[in-house]
């Protein structure tokens, strides 16, 4: 599989640039005034500077309040549960804790969601077997 790249808004590149490289653990590739390269666990995102914030939208996801925008990764279920931990530890806000969705359901996995300093929404999930992915 190939890395996918993501640009997001952000109204502050040095919050931006503390929180992914400290928080999330980026490596900090190229960038700019208005632009910086993360390398969010193989994949490419790019944070890129705006005037302006748009507004965070929800849909209800099994019973949870799910920001209609978001990106994240799918992890290992260990890689998950030691991003949950270092997440609690580093005393993270998180807008929907860590927890299993649809459980006992095809597509069960374990999830989170906390924003980054300028509102966008993350989620990371883990599924146990990579099949159940898109199992409907």
């Amino acid at each position: 599989m190939r890395p996918f790249h993501l640009a997001f808004p952000v109204d502050n590149l040095d919050k931006t640039r503390e929180f992914y490289t400290t928080i999330l653990g980026c490596k900090e590739g190229r960038s700019s005034d208005s632009w910086i390269d993360f390398d969010l666990y193989g994949h490419q995102i790019v944070a890129h500077l705006v005037d302006e914030l748009g507004t965070v939208q929800t849909n209800p996801v099994d019973g949870d309040n799910v920001p209609a925008s978001h990106f994240g990764v799918i992890l290992e279920m260990n890689d998950w549960n030691e991003l949950a931990k270092r997440l609690t530890e580093s005393g993270i806000k998180f807008i929907i804790e860590p927890h299993i969705r649809f459980k006992g359901e095809p597509g069960e996995q374990a999830t989170m969601f906390f924003l980054d300093p300028c509102g966008n929404a993350l989620e990371f999930k883990s599924f146990s077997r990579d099949d159940m992915i898109f199992a409907k």
